[in-house]
């Protein structure tokens, strides 16, 4: 399922960041571009309507909707590794990979089997400022917004996750914090989903989505892609180190993990110089690059 305009250019961006070691790099070309007061506003509007009776009746609504699309995307996914999880009885933070806009589908997936109602998702407050139905999802479908203010971060954001962790919810944080459409590689985390599982005390699964070509075309340019869920691990801050000691231990394993699970069914080393085989789907070129159209069956 295809989601955006400009492709090609959004796959010139990733070519450049990946290749730079620009990991956390913005590469959509039609992201919202918010002002502090705007960034500031939506979080506002967020923290003062998510207790109210009009907000649930929303979220209610936004995740049936979620959960429908679960259900039509997800109807060939595999997950991988699920034993793993079952082990998890409380609350936890999960990482994955982040490549599409529907790529948490797949997560939905693994919490409904692990016996969760829904999943929490934490997101970049611009995507609270998309227009139509997709904006509808991103401000009810259970999502948490994230920005750049650190009195937020530090202190209603964390509480929030507090809250829900501790009611025994499963609250997905993607490392990567952009996302990088259709790219099979995984990129070096940020530390925050790390930190606030070290600082409040809450195990992280450690997931991989790997994305198989199918021989079906999707659109002129991309073939159809079916996911595969992974979970590589469950991860566990150690009560005898700092916070911040947990979280760079927590965020190098989940690194190694990825890096593991990618190169095992890739079947190649990851490093960062860019191939067109690492936008999955594609049967297109890079003209700037000159780069030969090129997939691959990872299976």
């Amino acid at each position: 399922m295809i989601i955006g305009s400009d492709r090609d250019e959004v796959i010139e961006n990733i070519k450049r960041a990946a290749e730079s070691g620009n990991f956390f790099a913005k590469v959509e070309t039609h992201d919202p571009v918010l002002t502090t007061e705007e960034s500031n506003a939506i979080i506002n509007k967020y923290l003062k309507e998510r207790g109210t009776a009009s907000f649930r009746m929303r979220s209610c609504a936004a995740r049936g909707i979620a959960n429908v699309l679960t259900d039509v995307l997800c109807r060939d996914t595999e997950i991988v590794g699920i034993e793993k999880a079952q082990t998890v009885s409380g609350g936890a933070i999960i990482t994955s990979n982040h490549f599409s806009p529907v790529e948490n589908t797949g997560i939905r997936l693994l919490a409904r089997r692990l016996g969760r109602k829904r999943i929490n998702i934490v997101s970049q407050e611009t995507n609270l400022a998309m227009p139509g139905i997709i904006g509808f999802l991103m401000n009810y479908a259970d999502i948490i917004p994230i920005s750049g203010n650190i009195h937020y971060t530090q202190r209603e954001f964390a509480d929030i996750l507090k809250e829900l962790l501790t009611d025994d919810e499963f609250v997905l944080i993607y490392p990567e914090e952009e996302m990088w459409f259709n790219y099979r590689k995984p990129r070096p985390p940020k530390l925050g989903a790390f930190y606030y599982a070290a600082r409040l005390g809450f195990p992280v699964i450690s997931c991989f989505i790997e994305q198989r070509d199918l021989p079906e075309q999707d659109t002129a340019e991309f073939r159809k892609v079916k996911f595969i869920v992974h979970v590589l691990d469950v991860l566990y801050p150690d009560p005898s180190k700092s916070v911040w000691e947990n979280s760079a231990l927590m965020s190098a394993a989940d690194y190694r993990l990825k890096k593991e699970i990618y190169e095992k069914v890739y079947s190649k080393p990851l490093d960062y110089t860019f191939d067109p085989s690492d936008i999955a789907g594609w049967t297109g070129t890079l003209e700037k690059s000159g780069a030969e159209a090129g997939t691959e069956d990872p299976a």
